[in-house]
């Protein structure tokens, strides 16, 4: 908002119930008289309005007034949701060739470093060789990304218990506002239980069955819950890599949190385990991210198709040479040339090592 030079803004914030109201008029034109009291100017042909609203997710069926005015007052939205399918309903109509949709997720390792004020070259997971003296200087700040993940303000403060406060407060908002408004669920105990079941099982399979036995729900229930909490973006399910395009579908998909800080509050999680959560969502900064597993056993964490080719990943915390070697034997048999061992806490130097801290 800062960036747009024009003082002709105005910036509502969706979470207040009288900022919801102002847009609950059926005459648009209400609407339009109401921005115009709170100090909008849509007279003004010269000097373009722009209109700021956040967590447009709380308001239903406002595509209405956008469009009326957009084409009637020429204003310019720049609105945020955390609901992928809610935008995806919202922009299906008129204007869905009149908008520009950017997804944020919370920070990369090298964004993280940025707001840590730490000077650091980019650096991606193709490495030819490791780098120590970079191991050494940055694993501390690479810990703690693991440890309390990276939305923002969570970069910014550095006691942990004040960290543990922010994340314990965006989950609370996502459990009681965004569910509350956006679906039908009737109990957020229920709610709660699920995450802190799924926030275990992380980096393992999707087995409804088994979900619902723990969580005392429904088969049916547990995956209504699974599919909003992916349009939501609190967490993603990693599909399966095949030679044949038609297996992967009915194969069963893998979990992940979109953010480490989720599972610092949610779960007492191992630390192997919140290792694969961090570098799964350092990965998805490159490109979609699918899994690989042979029929007895033998598997690839991560295969990320970057351009024309496919790279495969294995994470281990403290990886050895041998299982360097393991890895390309697998990945040969799923047709990909190259691979890398991910560590977290080991300085090796065997060529297709790289320290997580690296990917960025």
């Amino acid at each position: 908002m800062s960036e747009v030079k024009s003082d002709n803004k105005l910036y509502i914030d969706f979470e207040r119930l009288d900022n919801r109201d102002l847009f609950s008029f059926k005459n648009y034109d209400t609407i339009a008289n109401n921005l115009e009291q709170l100090g909008l100017s849509l007279s003004k042909k010269s000097n373009r309005a722009y209109l700021f609203l956040d967590d447009i997710q709380l308001v239903r069926n406002i595509s209405g007034a956008l469009q009326y005015l957009t084409d009637h007052y020429g204003l310019k939205f720049i609105v945020t949701g955390s609901s992928a399918n809610y935008f995806e309903t919202l922009f299906s109509g008129s204007l869905s060739k009149r908008k520009k949709i950017f997804e944020l997720t919370t920070l990369d390792f090298a964004e993280f470093l940025d707001f840590k004020q730490v000077l650091h070259k980019d650096s991606n997971f193709s490495a030819k060789k490791f780098n120590e003296a970079e191991y050494e200087r940055l694993r501390g700040y690479y810990e703690e990304y693991i440890a309390f993940g990276a939305f923002p303000e969570v970069a910014l403060v550095s006691k942990a218990e004040a960290k543990r406060d922010i994340i314990f407060d965006i989950l609370n908002s996502y459990i009681r506002i965004d569910i509350k408004t956006l679906a039908d669920f009737r109990n957020p105990d229920n709610i709660e239980k699920l995450l802190r079941i799924l926030a275990q099982r992380t980096g393992t399979k999707i087995d409804y069955m088994k979900l619902s036995k723990l969580s005392g729900m429904s088969r049916e229930t547990v995956k209504k819950y699974l599919n909003f909490f992916t349009d939501s973006y609190l967490l993603f399910c990693l599909p399966v890599f095949s030679l044949d395009a038609n297996r992967e579908i009915v194969k069963a998909q893998k979990l992940y949190f979109s953010d480490n800080g989720f599972l610092s509050v949610l779960a007492d999680s191992s630390s192997q385990t919140k290792f694969e959560n961090a570098v799964y969502t350092q990965l998805r900064h490159f490109g979609a991210l699918k899994y690989y597993q042979l029929k007895n056993g033998p598997k690839i964490d991560f295969i990320l198709r970057e351009k024309t080719q496919a790279l495969a990943f294995e994470v281990k915390e403290t990886p050895l040479k041998q299982e360097g070697d393991k890895l390309e034997k697998i990945a040969s048999l799923a047709k990909i040339k190259n691979s890398r061992l991910i560590g977290r806490f080991t300085a090796a130097n065997f060529k297709n090592y790289i320290w997580g801290g690296e990917i960025r």
